[in-house]
């Protein structure tokens, strides 16, 4: 009897993991990657090059969160790595013009959402494909800055700029602070409020939602929209870390992310990924260039590995699709 029980338990543990296989597969992988580490190179595990990690993610992991909503609304948005570099320096003038960080921040949040919000009008409006519309916009923003700034930093930023005029120590801890809040509010929300499991719904089946009362384009906007301003907020959170800002800072912003995404699960065919997996998708592909770096590695063979990772998880979705 007792045997029964514990086979009951463990076939409703792993009932349980079933639908987490993909999470658990990128955790794995990434745990296995901090063991080699700590066998190879232990110093990677100093408070230093741990608090570096964390800084540099931060922002990718705000803009992650973004996009996970996008890609489980079945859509794309390859415009963000222009969005991220137009945010940044807007975020740059709007300082140097005098004014104080928290309207230089709600002022460059709204750019952001600004230019998300044209893509929604583009996607959701007109019914463009989403890689076609944000591959359009993309250049447009792109080549507008590289014509604006001319490849120019925008420098002589007030001491109140840099790590938002807190200091290295206290700034570098309200970087990732904003990141981590910015993760846990989308995480709950996604699961527990009405408009998360509405953009689940309209990646599962835009029809059904539709007939169920929520208008698929409507949600559509709002992802990209959303998107925009974690743009914008992303961007800021990375310039703050510079004492000048960079109208390039965004170059290849778009794939860093999208692979984050699609390695911690989130299914590109929609309505299927999770927060928690995104947030693993960021720490294992982020971790392989100071890996690398810690193992004396070259570090040309960063690219190779996010390859091989992401190669990995896309094949693994086709299987997964293949099974059901």
């Amino acid at each position: 009897m007792s045997t029964s029980s514990a086979e009951v338990r463990s076939n409703g543990i792993l009932a349980a993991l079933a639908p987490h296989r993909r999470e658990l597969s990128v955790l794995l992988a990434y745990v296995v990657l901090l063991l080699v580490l700590a066998v190879v190179a232990p110093r990677f595990f100093r408070p230093d090059p741990i608090r570096a990690l964390l800084v540099s993610n931060a922002s990718v992991l705000v803009a992650a969160v973004g996009m996970t909503m996008i890609i489980l609304c079945r859509q794309i948005d390859i415009s963000i790595g222009s969005i991220f570099s137009v945010c940044g320096v807007a975020a740059g003038l709007l300082v140097k013009m005098g004014l104080p960080m928290p309207v230089v921040g709600l002022g460059t949040i709204a750019v952001g959402c600004l230019l998300g919000a044209l893509n929604g009008l583009l996607v959701a409006g007109l019914r463009l494909p989403s890689i076609v519309a944000t591959l359009a916009t993309m250049v447009v923003w792109r080549e507008s800055l590289r014509y604006a700034r001319e490849g120019q930093f925008v420098r002589d930023l007030p001491p109140s700029f840099q790590w938002f005029g807190l200091g290295q120590a206290l700034g570098q801890t309200a970087v990732v602070a904003l990141a981590a809040v910015v993760f846990v509010v989308f995480a709950w929300s996604l699961r527990n409020v009405a408009v998360g499991r509405s953009v689940l719904a309209v990646g599962s089946d835009p029809e059904a939602a539709r007939l169920v009362g929520i208008p698929p384009g409507r949600v559509i906007f709002g992802v990209f929209t959303l998107m925009g301003l974690l743009a914008g907020l992303a961007a800021l959170l990375n310039a703050v870390r510079f004492a000048d800002v960079d109208p390039g800072a965004g170059g290849g912003l778009e794939l860093q992310v999208i692979a984050a995404v699609v390695v911690g699960g989130t299914a590109v065919t929609g309505g299927r990924g999770t927060l928690l997996g995104t947030l693993i998708g960021v720490a294992l592909l982020g971790s392989i260039g100071p890996a690398l770096v810690f193992m004396d590695a070259k570090p040309q063979w960063e690219k190779a590995v996010q390859g091989l990772i992401i190669l990995a998880a896309v094949a693994t979705d086709a299987l997964e699709r293949q099974e059901r």
